[in-house]
């Protein structure tokens, strides 16, 4: 976790598949109470009860709460990251409709596959070294939508980069909306076939000219 600060560093990496286990148990009490009860109850005791461990095994792997959230919130991010440069990588030399729905369907997957979660790490995404986090996953995120934008075939962007800033931006902001209860009735239902639109319509717009066709002799 290099993109936190050293107090929010794990104390040690699980090597043995118990200790792995015990980690992996302690990520999900810590949702669970998130979700629940928010985060201002959400401490190590509440913590480590629900994970069916002693508050002592929790320090084992991590000095304070904000260690456990701060690997929490990373995870949650990587994961939303790897799902999207696999769909992004899967997509190179596809024509740009396509790579705007995959773009679309892969992030609303991977953001939504819990909404309870994500919405619950919205609590601490701002601090707890979140903001590294989240700069990090969006970094990684446009420079897999770059590297898939600069292979279309049938299109030509002039600024890849700041294409892939944009649409992921765009994704970012319509989620985040649903997910803090900000969207108007029915928002959930169409949000993909809109954002697809959306997506094809933008990235559409670098298109190349077709070729005029040669009358026949």
């Amino acid at each position: 976790m290099s993109a936190v600060s050293p107090g929010l560093k794990p104390r040690k990496s699980p090597v043995q598949a118990r200790s792995a286990a015990a980690v992996e148990a302690l990520r999900v009490a810590a949702i669970q109470v998130l979700i629940q009860e928010g985060l201002s109850r959400c401490t190590t005791t509440r913590i480590a009860e629900r994970a069916g461990v002693s508050v002592g095994s929790l320090y084992q792997y991590f000095p304070n709460r904000d260690a456990l959230l701060a690997a929490v919130l990373e995870k949650h991010l990587d994961g939303i990251a790897g799902v999207v440069d696999h769909a992004c990588h899967a997509h190179r030399g596809k024509p740009v409709s396509q790579m705007a729905a995959a773009l679309v369907t892969a992030f609303l997957a991977a953001k939504l596959h819990d909404p309870e979660e994500s919405k619950a790490l919205y609590a601490i995404a701002g601090e707890r070294g979140g903001a590294e986090l989240v700069a990090r996953m969006r970094i990684r995120i446009v420079a897999a939508i770059t590297a898939m934008l600069a292979s279309a075939p049938d299109a030509d962007f002039d600024d890849p980069a700041m294409t892939g800033a944009v649409a992921f931006s765009a994704l970012a902001g319509s989620v985040r909306t649903l997910l803090e209860g900000q969207a108007p009735g029915g928002f959930e239902a169409r949000l993909e076939g809109q954002l697809i639109l959306l997506m094809t319509a933008y990235l559409e717009t670098h298109r190349r000219p077709a070729s005029p066709r040669r009358e026949a002799p």
